[in-house]
């Protein structure tokens, strides 16, 4: 019986398609036939064919993202772009089953704050270029980063200060909001200074608008209100974990 599978190839990367559903072992062979004679096998499965997608990734394929609104005869669906390598480690491999795993697990983003005070127990909050509302210093943190070594990255980015974080303080979840997917924002405790530091800041200027301590007051008035909830529960200490500050 013929393969629903068909190939085209370009020389040196080999595109798999097929109509209807397609088996796990189907695939797997037309997947490593491809290999002998391309360095790269690949398959755009539709975001709605959950059979297609669970057969491309037990036949080893990788997950590597989404072409958003290629659906095919123009239907407005994302093809999810599966690939091999003849590079890849096998999948009966630990290294090989393990990357396969990574490619398609989810993902979530991380972002580090600091929560620094001064001697009145004010907060040092910062009014960002890219947004209205002021928050605490901090950012993304980088793959690969710890979040720990992020936030100090980032205030001395930022903020021109050498800050040593020290404990976690508050775990904080954001929903998905305003385009964003949802992230988990982690606030460390960067101590308490002099007010006086204000004089030593260094403001990048690309992101940095003003910087300044508030009282918990003024908190509530400049920052988003999920943002104002994660400073009280941070400064509060009581509740190490928070969703949207609450």
């Amino acid at each position: 019986m013929p393969s629903p599978i068909t190939l085209t190839s370009d020389g040196e990367v080999a595109r798999l398609e097929w109509s209807g559903e397609v088996s796990t072992d189907e695939l797997r062979r037309e997947v490593a036939e491809a290999l002998v004679e391309h360095t790269r096998v690949e398959a755009w499965v539709g975001s709605s064919d959950g059979t297609g997608q669970r057969a491309a990734t037990w036949a080893g394929m990788h997950r590597e993202g989404v072409r958003r609104g290629l659906g095919a005869d123009g239907e407005p669906d994302d093809l999810i772009v599966y690939a091999r390598l003849v590079t890849d480690a096998p999948v009966n491999e630990p290294g090989g089953f393990r990357s396969l795993l990574n490619s398609f697990l989810p993902r979530k983003r991380a972002i580090s704050q600091m929560l620094i005070r001064d001697a009145d127990g004010r907060v040092l909050l910062c009014q960002l270029t890219y947004k209205r509302d002021w928050d605490l210093p901090g950012g993304v943190v980088e793959v690969g980063e710890s979040p720990r070594v992020a936030v100090q990255r980032e205030v001395e980015e930022e903020l021109g200060l050498e800050v040593e974080p020290a404990g976690l303080l508050l775990t904080d979840w954001l929903p998905p909001w305003g385009g964003w997917d949802d992230a988990v924002c982690l606030v460390f405790d960067g101590g308490t200074l002099s007010a006086d530091v204000l004089d030593d800041v260094v403001k990048q200027e690309r992101e940095i608008r003003d910087v300044r301590f508030c009282t918990l007051e003024e908190v509530d008035e400049l920052a988003a209100d999920f943002t104002a909830r994660r400073v009280r529960a941070a400064v509060g200490g009581t509740q190490p974990y928070t969703e949207s500050g609450r």
